[in-house]
Parts: structure tokens; C-alpha cells; sequence
């Protein structure tokens, strides 16, 4: 069974209404649109994959994702030395609890354009291991492509953490951080993957275009974001090729996948 599509967004709303008067204007609408974010694609995520699939999938980024923030803030480890200021919420040890949040939400985005871009559905199921690797790798590209300029944007233009490293070689943000991100994004994906290898395939319900829409959308919304308002403005451009190009050739994966005929991969 899956949940009502209304049903996680709705708590999110409430969630993001009582965040953003409780920690004031900017950190509450940072914290807001995090969470909301992650409930759109959780509850897309229900739909496309099945509702344990999708725990999974949610609870290895949300744990994974949270463990290397927490040794990178405290040791350096895999994105460089940072510190997280007050500006993203509330946190768990030394990271905002929305950080994790954002590691499934994009892990996941990530997930459904690589499958979208090479075969023209958002999800794959069980698939060979060489087949594991390289979509795993794909989808963390594409997450690492958003981060190109949303990294810029945090430390600049809102300081949600500082780096101890003030000229790393991209925009004040070192080099070695977006090494980290292709890891710990590729890891989450993969590991997720590995799980569908261990399950027999499923007869699922027809996924509603919509489903697949969320996810693009998100992507594509940040990629506007980024194109127009994105800090240093040298990022601007930067955000139109590095996220534009995943983006197009899955808005063509996902039109494919719409016409009759297409089944999602594990479908009966």
C-alpha cells in the first residue's frame, strides 16, 4: 500500500509554519523549505519505489548523510574544515538536523534522473552490479552538479557554515568538499541499490507522471534559483550547464516514459 500523496506535504506545511515562527525569518524559512522538501520526495519516493523501498532508502542517506557531516565539522573529514553556524536550525551534534534531511532528498533526485537519462524510467529495480555502479556514480554527479552553486550561495551570501579554508579553489569553498559530496552521494545511492538486488521483484501500482514530475521540479527549481540569484554571480552560468544538461536529458527520459507502451522496471 502506499500513502495518500497529500498526506506527508500536509505535515510538512504545519511543520514548516511552526519552524519559521519559532526560529525567525531566514532560518525558519531554510529550515521550512528543507523539511518540505524532504517530505515531497519522500512521498514521491513511496509511490515510485513501494513504501519499504522508500524507508530504506530515506533512513541509509538520513543516517550515512548525517555520520559524514558530523566527522567532516569535527575532524575535516571528506568535505574539508567547517563549522556550521546558527543559520540552518537546530541541530544533532554539530549539524543542523535539515542537513540529513537534504541528503535523501537529493540522493533521491539523483537517483530518478540518472535512471530517467539512460533508461527512460525512474526506477530500475534489481539491476547487475556493473549497472549498480555506474547509475550509482551518474546520480552522484547529479547531486554534486546542484552543489556547484549552492555551495557558493551557503557560504557566501548566507554563511551557514564557515570554512576554515577561506580560498579551497571554487568560490571559497575547497576542492576536496565536492570530492566528498560524489562520495557520500554515490555510497548512499549505491548501498540503496545493493537492497533492491536482495528483494524478489514486486507488482506495483501504475506510477502517476506527477510521482516522477516532484523530483524534477525540485531540480529544476533550484536550477532557476541558482541561474538567477546564485552567489558568487559567477555560479549563475555555471548552474545552467552543470544542472541543466541532467535535467533536459531526463525531461526526455521522462516523456519517453510516458508513452504508452512503457512500464516502470519491475512492473507486472
Amino acid at each position: 500500500m502506499t500513502l495518500p500523496r497529500i498526506t506527508l506535504v500536509l505535515l510538512a506545511l504545519v511543520a514548516a509554519s511552526l519552524l519559521v515562527r519559532a526560529l525567525g525569518d531566514t532560518s525558519g524559512l531554510l529550515v521550512a523549505s528543507s523539511v518540505l522538501m524532504f517530505a515531497c520526495c519522500a512521498s514521491s519516493a513511496v509511490h515510485v519505489l513501494g513504501a519499504r523501498a522508500a524507508l530504506r532508502f530515506v533512513l541509509i542517506a538520513v543516517v550515512l548523510g548525517w555520520t559524514a557531516e558530523q566527522l567532516g565539522s569535527t575532524y575535516g573529514w571528506f568535505f574539508g574544515s567547517y563549522t556550521y553556524t546558527e543559520v540552518l536550525g537546530p541541530r544533532i551534534g554539530k549539524v543542523p538536523f535539515v542537513i540529513a534531511l537534504m541528503w535523501f532528498a537529493l540522493s533521491y533526485i539523483g537517483y530518478v534522473i540518472a535512471n530517467l537519462i539512460v533508461w527512460q524510467t525512474p526506477s530500475d529495480g534489481a539491476t547487475a552490479l556493473g549497472q549498480t555502479l555506474a547509475q550509482s556514480l551518474l546520480a552522484a554527479m547529479v547531486v554534486t552538479a546542484y552543489d556547484l552553486g549552492a555551495d557558493p550561495y551557503m557560504v557566501f551570501k548566507l554563511k551557514a557554515w564557515i570554512m576554515t579554508e577561506t580560498d579551497g579553489g571554487w568560490f571559497g569553498e575547497t576542492l576536496q568538499g565536492f570530492a566528498g559530496w560524489m562520495f557520500v552521494s554515490f555510497v548512499i545511492v549505491f548501498l540503496f541499490r545493493l537492497t533492491l538486488r536482495r528483494q524478489p521483484p514486486v507488482a506495483r501500482v501504475p506510477v502517476a507522471p506527477r510521482d516522477i514530475a516532484v523530483p524534477l521540479a525540485i531540480y529544476g527549481g533550484s536550477l532557476l534559483f541558482q541561474a538567477l540569484l546564485g552567489v558568487p554571480v559567477e555560479t549563475r552560468a555555471i548552474a545552467v550547464f552543470a544542472m541543466g544538461i541532467p535535467l533536459l536529458a531526463a525531461l526526455c527520459g521522462w516523456s519517453r516514459w510516458r508513452q504508452p507502451g512503457v512500464r516502470l522496471a519491475g512492473e507486472a
